[in-house]
């Protein structure tokens, strides 16, 4: 499988199964897309914001609900085997993503892993194990967290360094030397998180040490 990152902006996720694992999977995609959860029960956990409708849909009943809501991708999280595999069955068949949570290792082309995730600002972070170890996962997820503490900050300092020696027309292999020491630079890390303009103005003199003043 090839790692790719999707914008759920606008689009809506339909999700099958209202247990703990359906609530899982509904929290992670409200932080963008319109989420519908489907199913005759619902755990007492946070579904975050999403959308709940009651009903124990059987496997007949599965493409109307693709054809009602037009879902960028389905999640089939039900306990029930049959009623997964008609759900991924009728997704194929529409061309739409699907993840379902009751296989792990080798997935058929056209799944979707949905993996450990750690987020800093606009950098994140995703581990997966092709679905065969979440504890894995899980694992390395939190001892990533603590390593890219304020990296959400760094990538907006050095994008707006990256734009202003741009505009000042410095040549592309300058721009990349300075970035690089910036982003390598422990004293501009440490001024991350601070608040305070002491990380810009570090930054600033590490860009003029790389490519002097005369930009």
């Amino acid at each position: 499988m090839i790692p790719l990152l999707h914008d759920f902006a606008g689009e809506t996720v339909l999700v099958f199964g209202g247990g703990g694992v359906g609530a899982r999977k509904a929290r992670r995609f409200t932080r963008e897309a319109r989420v519908v959860v489907v199913a005759p029960d619902f755990a007492d956990t946070d579904f975050g914001g999403a959308e709940f409708v009651r009903e124990a849909p059987a496997p007949e009943d599965v493409a109307e609900w693709l054809d009602r809501t037009e879902p960028a991708l389905v999640v089939a999280a039900t306990d029930d085997t049959a009623l997964n595999a008609r759900i991924e069955a009728d997704a194929r068949e529409r061309n739409v993503l699907v993840n379902r949570t009751d296989t792990h290792g080798e997935r058929d082309p056209g799944s979707v892993v949905v993996p450990a995730t750690v987020r800093d600002g606009d950098v994140v972070v995703s581990i997966s194990t092709g679905g065969s170890a979440p504890a894995l996962s899980k694992h390395l997820r939190e001892q990533i967290e603590a390593d890219i503490e304020h990296a959400g900050e760094m990538a907006a300092l050095v994008g707006e360094i990256r734009g202003e020696l741009q505009a000042d027309g410095v040549d592309p292999s300058r721009r990349r030397d300075a970035v690089r020491a910036v982003v390598r630079d422990d004293g501009v890390w440490k001024h991350l998180g601070t608040g305070g303009t002491n990380a810009r103005q570090r930054a600033d003199r590490v860009v003029r040490d790389t490519v002097g003043d005369n930009t």
